[in-house]
């Protein structure tokens, strides 16, 4: 496929987005709003906007996060659910981009490829596909903004089961849900025990003859309300953006608390999580076999259930947990190595996602391959050594956005930094002396398989990645952009 030749310096982008979900469409409004006159684009791989709450689309597709901390800081979500469905949490991101007017700076089903770094021209040059034509051509970019999530949209993680060949039903990723899938009055087993098979369970409980929750081991599950009575409250005796502003102060610092207190004490806090559970499930239910971790809170994503629809299919019958590993697949379902048999017409695998990193991007600086495995991240948004570059990646144990916000706010404070400054270049500089640890200090599947690609954080600031908001917003929208770490030059050479 032919590569056009790179566009001329007048037609050269200030800052090229990777991605339409809610990173892309937040970074894009934070720089309209705070660099006016900055010349940009989304690049998305879809045909839509919404990311992540465009590719899911299995029975129940809601977030794991309250809406008034998922939401933007700036566009106050209005809907009553505070845990919301995936296409309302779509519709609130399109209505953000065009509101704002982004939706004409999106360029859909356009998928980056590589991304190569002059410090001569002070530049990105950036091979795209045209997935319409299968076209590749070049745009060029002073600043590269990527916005694409931690997961492989092309990949889930799925493995292997002795004897799946013999399985005369129906395998179904929550991925890549078929369109149309009738479930009603069958019976269905949900491999797995994270957030997606907690959604998936009671959403398809509401029709089918029976669903099966089958695990290897227990995660926490904590029923959280569907609706922010406080949130409601508010709304009705304060202005709308006041009232918002409140509700997200509030559900960050009870967020922020409640996860202090589980890594502090974590023993009594999980006695509590389970309790709930048991209080849920009504006297007699083992909580002990299908609801009681054997790590500690927090280790993992706690799974929230809105009002405890998880626990009331299974008071009711219509869905059940079975703790055990699986021997091998029969014609007519799953047989476990305690001998026991799970009838199946459906079988939905809910293993898990595949991290990538950048969205699988392959970047070169200067001639040289970026691995990104072998760098050390920059306050949890930039790479050691990567110039005008930055991405967004949200937090583990509270909402993707509250970092992503802050990451946007810290790019355009650096553009406007270097604007003032008259610096092509912006790098952040690895130290010597700083000992490189885990990105992320978590012991979820998907993490650990995916140790090989993640960068490292640091062992002192500003290199190390706070799983804390406040920290972050003091470190990220008030600390220097001139630190004596990241450095600055003109064009023409790496600083």
């Amino acid at each position: 496929m032919a590569i056009t030749p790179p566009a001329s310096t007048e037609n050269m982008l200030d800052v090229l987005i990777i991605g339409a979900g809610l990173s892309g469409i937040g970074a894009a409004w934070q720089l309209q709003k705070r660099c006016p006159g900055k010349r940009f684009a989304i690049l998305e791989a879809r045909d839509a906007i919404g990311g992540t709450w465009d590719l899911f689309r299995y029975p129940g597709i809601r977030s794991d996060s309250d809406m008034y901390t998922l939401g933007y800081a700036f566009k106050p979500w209005t809907n009553p659910k505070a845990i919301a469905d995936g296409p309302s949490i779509r519709a609130y991101i399109r209505e953000t981009a065009d509101e704002a007017g982004i939706t004409r700076h999106i360029r859909f089903r356009q998928k980056v490829a590589s991304a190569a770094w002059s410090s001569e021209e002070a530049c990105w040059t950036v091979v795209v596909e045209d997935l319409a034509s299968g076209r590749r051509y070049t745009v060029r970019a002073r600043f590269l903004y990527s916005c694409s999530g931690y997961y492989s949209y092309d990949e889930a993680y799925r493995p292997p089961f002795p004897g799946e060949e013999q399985f005369q039903g129906t395998f179904v990723l929550p991925q890549f849900w078929p369109e149309g899938l009738n479930y009603a009055g069958k019976r269905v087993v949900v491999i797995g025990s994270g957030a997606t098979a907690v959604t998936i369970v009671p959403a398809m409980a509401q029709t089918a003859a029976h669903v099966t929750m089958l695990q290897r081991s227990p995660s926490y599950v904590v029923t959280r309300p569907g609706q922010d009575r406080i949130a409601q409250g508010l709304r009705r005796v304060l202005p709308e953006r006041f009232a918002y502003s409140l509700t997200r102060w509030k559900n960050v610092l009870v967020g922020m608390f409640f996860f202090r207190l589980a890594r502090k004490r974590p023993e009594p806090f999980k006695r509590y999580i389970v309790q709930m559970a048991a209080k849920q499930l009504g006297q007699g239910y083992d909580v002990g076999t299908h609801f009681t971790p054997q790590y500690k809170p927090w280790d993992q994503r706690v799974c929230a259930v809105p009002d405890g629809d998880l626990f009331r299919a299974i008071r009711k019958g219509a869905a059940s947990v079975v703790t055990g590993t699986i021997e091998c697949f029969t014609s007519t379902g799953i047989r476990l190595q305690s001998g026991r048999e799970l009838p199946a017409d459906i079988v939905v695998v809910a293993t898990g996602l595949k991290l990538n990193v950048l969205g699988g991007v392959s970047l070169t600086v200067d001639g040289v391959p970026c691995v990104p495995n072998e760098a050390m991240a920059y306050k949890g948004m930039m790479l050691s050594d990567v110039p005008n570059m930055a991405m967004a990646f949200g937090y583990t144990n509270a909402s993707w956005t509250l970092k992503a916000d802050l990451t946007a706010g810290y790019v355009c404070r650096l553009l406007q930094y270097m604007d003032r400054t008259g610096a092509a270049i912006a790098v952040p500089r690895r130290e010597a002396g700083v000992a490189p640890q885990p990105f992320l200090n978590f012991t979820s599947g998907y993490v650990q398989r995916a140790q090989h690609l993640l960068p490292k954080q640091g062992s002192r600031t500003p290199w190390q990645v706070y799983q804390n908001y406040l920290q972050d917003l003091v470190a990220i929208r008030f600390g220097r952009v001139a630190d004596g770490v990241m450095r600055f030059g003109a064009k023409g050479a790496m600083p």
